[in-house]
């Protein structure tokens, strides 16, 4: 494995999702914007209340509108979920996922040589690999506990995107009444799909979360970067 994988050393940020729970972004800039670099959701949640573990899941490429073709993982693009454990919002922590021939693997969790945009995969901290999902979804967990999945999943962001654009037209009266309410409003993006990596795991496995939410809980500061091979 790593000699099919060592060609992806060296790699330069080509977009971030900060999120301390949920973040969105959807349609990043033109050179990633349509590919399996632009970075659309970013969640991090425990699975169950109480839960020992935590979930990762990292949403891609979401420009497609339904009834069109969906693209793949880009293999020259290594997608890295950073964990701050200090505060400092500078990773201390790194859970990395890069496609290869049908599958995904993972590497991780372990501390960077290097912090920023600029990244390596750290190919001796192997997590597990996945079979990449097509129709049905595939699912692996490691003997630690950890559970990977990648493939195609419904987008779960939900946008009037046709209103948005007249409420924001220059053309005066394009949308006098601004939003539709709900009930009128129109999901774009159903049947639309995402690609999408999962990650459950261990808490045990990532260090001691030192960041409080809104809510009192204890949580991670963690962060989404994708970065191609230069």
């Amino acid at each position: 494995m790593k000699q099919s994988l060592k060609f992806v050393f060296g790699l330069s940020g080509l977009a971030v999702v900060l999120a301390t729970l949920i973040a969105a972004d959807h349609i990043d800039a033109p050179s990633s914007a349509g590919t399996s670099a632009d970075i659309a959701d970013f969640y991090a949640f425990e699975p169950t209340e109480g839960s020992n573990n935590t979930v990762f899941v990292v949403d891609l490429q979401s420009n497609v509108l339904p009834d069109l073709a969906y693209g793949t993982f880009d293999e020259d693009v290594l997608t890295e979920i950073n964990i701050d454990l200090d505060g400092d919002l500078v990773e201390d922590q790194v859970i990395q996922a890069i496609a290869r021939d049908g599958k995904m693997y993972f590497f991780g969790p372990t501390a960077p040589t290097q912090t920023g945009l600029s990244s390596m995969v750290y190919t001796d901290f192997l997590l597990g690999d996945v079979q990449i999902s097509g129709s049905t979804a595939i699912v692996e967990t490691t003997d630690e506990g950890v559970s990977l999945f990648a493939g195609p999943r419904q987008d779960p962001f939900f946008f009037d995107f046709f209103q948005f654009n007249a409420v924001i037209s220059p053309e005066l009266g394009s949308a006098p009444g601004g939003f539709l309410p709900v009930g009128e409003a129109a999901d774009t993006f159903d049947g639309a799909n995402t690609m999408s990596i999962v990650v459950e795991i261990p808490n045990s496995m990532l260090g001691v979360p030192t960041a409080t939410n809104a809510l009192g809980l204890s949580v991670y500061k963690t962060w989404v970067t994708t970065n191609r091979k230069q």
